[in-house]
């Protein structure tokens, strides 16, 4: 199954296999989503009462999904993309001030988005893995789309991109608002299934069916190289 009938919700079920995306090198940007080391930070789960070792383990299949796929078909997106001189992009979610005061208000509800992430400490930096390189552009965000809370808009616009192929965390979250919100404002979309990750694969899997074909196009790092005719 190739890309093209992969990820099929209802609402596309039977509908013609779509056209090849315009991935020119001049007018495409790789924009990565939050892949930051606050996500991927653990605590020695022997040191942990019982139920919160339940949640650590229910987190375990997303940390071993990002170490040993996310991760490294990323950095190597990443590098392929610039050997071709194509745009890379970031974005995080950090906020200015110390306290917060600054973020959105889904970034201070109580509960797990409850995310205080002041923009120069360790936490909220990008991976060392996938660190930005030269002139590489990065915003930095207190919403969950990285169009609605930067000016990525304009900094799109200005650079002649027409399609951004997105990756990075959480699918079902930032990926997911971000991809509609570029997909709002005209820009075409791609995103890199096996570049992204949610807190389950059940998440991750039902997100990529919903957004797939009405806000953009899945596939996989291989077949985007593939389209691309990048090595």
């Amino acid at each position: 199954m190739s890309w093209k009938t992969a990820y099929r919700s209802i609402y596309y079920d039977g509908a013609p296999e779509p056209d090849d995306p315009d991935l020119s090198k001049q007018t495409t940007a790789l924009l990565v989503i939050d892949v930051q080391n606050t996500y991927l930070a653990r605590p020695d789960r022997a040191s942990l009462p019982a139920e919160e070792q339940r949640r650590f383990d229910a987190w375990t299949p997303f940390h071993d999904r990002m170490h040993n796929i996310v991760l490294p078909r990323t950095k190597d997106l990443l590098q392929t993309f610039r050997k071709n001189g194509v745009e890379c992009l970031f974005a995080r979610i950090a906020c200015q001030t110390k306290d917060g005061r600054d973020r959105s208000l889904s970034q201070k509800m109580p509960g797990w988005n409850n995310l205080l992430l002041p923009k120069d400490e360790t936490p909220s930096q990008i991976v060392p893995e996938l660190l930005p390189v030269g002139e590489e552009i990065v915003v930095t965000k207190t919403t969950d789309s990285a169009l609605t809370g930067t000016n990525l808009r304009l900094i799109l616009t200005n650079l002649g991109i027409k399609t951004v192929v997105c990756c990075g965390i959480f699918t079902d979250q930032c990926v997911s608002s971000t991809v509609r919100s570029l997909a709002d404002e005209s820009f075409a979309v791609v995103v890199v299934e096996d570049c992204c990750a949610a807190g389950s694969d059940e998440l991750h899997h039902k997100e990529l069916e919903i957004m797939n074909m009405i806000y953009g196009h899945v596939m996989s790092s291989a077949e985007l190289k593939a389209l691309m005719g990048l090595t």
